[in-house]
């Protein structure tokens, strides 16, 4: 990525959407909407110190909304442009309240807030749609109850926690445990503004808030309206600390998840759903696996499906090594249910497909291998450009040449074709590059001709 952004001839235009195309193969003019960041992009240096004096916390998308981010925030650590970016749903100076401890911390003096969109049109000769995918919302399974069940995560979820720079700095911590730990916060801040209350009460009549209770309850001061409120101020503070010890005590026993459960092909060869293959699940839950044992060498980790498809060169010797190192066991079976046991532990009932049994077992965390599917907004992309979608809404491509559509001149490669892994995305923007290339080389002989 460093090198893309450092290339004399390649302009990279983040945070930028795609509005018009018009032209043809060799002649394309591409209409560009650069979005405002209320960030200059040539003065900001990405040092982070308005993302943390800013005062408003939000949920991070990139950490799929395991941790939060600020309202000013980079997307994710070394991204290029090393830029950031305000969120203007979030942001107080943006929603008419006083704020900009940004732009009053920025020394570089970035933040504009006058910032608008700015309209880009560039003229190319070729056009290559590498849009990604998205991954398939398990809450329409409901047998699986991930929106309910709290340890119930999909692989990407679970990428994020097992990363050093994501919401846990890489430990495996149970989200249930989590939201209970935010609760805490919540009381102690709470606390916080309830005992600064009841000083003010304890230096004016000079005696601890205990003492004053006690002798309130019996019946002492019936008739004086401050210390009524004073004893209705530290009623509310024993009704705020009584749940908090219980939560803290509950927080001592925590540790990481160690047993864990992996299901594949949650959303594909399903047909409610989508009947392909993506293609990765497979190798992704094993590498997953690995790592969380890795960070743990007491985790165990049992792969539920109807088949692990290793297909690449080495991944067959990668799944057996992790068997035998890994404490990963391959379990041939459907799985039907996961349900709640104690503790916020899910439990999975499935049917051995070996022994013919269904059975059940619990496990600290579940893990759903999601289905790769078409992103978000690749309809509306495909109407601008004229590319064809197949029955999925993936852009269909020639059979005989995988990276063209049927536009002359577009070229599509990676996820935004057909699910594939990582060394076959690779291969197919190779293969895209050269095929623009071509036009390019093509158009600038003709010219030279011409001239």
């Amino acid at each position: 990525m460093l090198d893309v952004g450092r290339h004399p001839n390649i302009s990279l235009m983040a945070y930028s959407e795609i509005e018009k195309v018009e032209g043809h193969e060799g002649n394309f003019t591409v209409t560009v909407r650069r979005k405002k960041r209320y960030v200059d992009e040539a003065k900001c240096t990405g040092c982070g110190a308005c993302a943390e004096k800013c005062p408003t916390s939000v949920p991070d998308a990139f950490n799929t909304g395991l941790g939060t981010r600020k309202a000013i925030y980079s997307y994710f650590a070394q991204g290029i442009p090393s830029t950031h970016t305000i969120d203007p749903d979030f942001c107080r100076q943006l929603n008419g309240k006083k704020c900009g401890i940004c732009q009053k911390t920025c020394q570089a003096d970035a933040i504009d807030f006058d910032q608008e969109d700015k309209i880009v049109e560039l003229d190319v000769a070729g056009i290559i749609i590498a849009a990604g995918y998205d991954v398939f919302d398990p809450s329409q399974i409901p047998e699986y109850r991930y929106s309910e069940l709290p340890n119930v995560l999909t692989a990407l979820e679970f990428e994020r926690l097992l990363s050093a720079s994501g919401p846990t700095d890489g430990h495996l911590d149970l989200p249930s445990d989590r939201a209970v730990e935010a609760e805490i916060k919540a009381l102690e801040k709470k606390i916080g503004k309830s005992k600064r209350m009841l000083e003010k009460f304890e230096k004016k009549f000079d005696e601890s808030s205990k003492q004053f209770y006690e002798k309130y309850n019996k019946g002492d001061y019936s008739d004086d309206k401050d210390r009524k409120k004073w004893a209705d101020k530290y009623a509310e503070y024993l009704a705020i600390m009584e749940p908090l010890e219980d939560l803290k005590k509950k927080a001592e026993s925590f540790t990481t998840a160690k047993r864990l459960a992996f299901i594949q092909c949650v959303g594909s060869r399903d047909f409610r759903f989508y009947p392909f293959c993506s293609g990765y699940c497979c190798m992704h839950s094993i590498k997953e696996a690995i790592i969380a044992h890795e960070h743990e060498n007491e985790t165990t980790s049992r792969i539920f499906g109807m088949d692990i498809r290793a297909i690449g060169k080495g991944f067959e010797e990668y799944k057996i090594r992790g068997g035998n190192n890994s404490n990963i066991t391959y379990v041939r079976g459907r799985v039907g249910e996961i349900s709640q046991g104690p503790n916020n532990n899910p439990v999975v009932t499935y049917e051995d497909t070996h022994e013919r049994l269904v059975k059940s077992q619990e496990f600290d965390m579940v893990i759903l291998a999601t289905a790769c599917v078409p992103t978000i907004g690749i309809i509306e992309l495909a109407k601008i450009l004229g590319v064809e979608l197949d029955k999925y809404n993936f852009i269909k491509t020639s059979p005989f040449s995988p990276v063209d559509t049927n536009v002359p001149g577009i070229f599509a490669c990676g996820c935004a074709g057909a699910p594939m892994d990582v060394p076959e995305s690779v291969a197919q923007a190779s293969s895209a590059a050269e095929r623009a290339a071509e036009i390019a080389i093509q158009l600038r002989q003709v010219q030279n001709v011409q001239f």
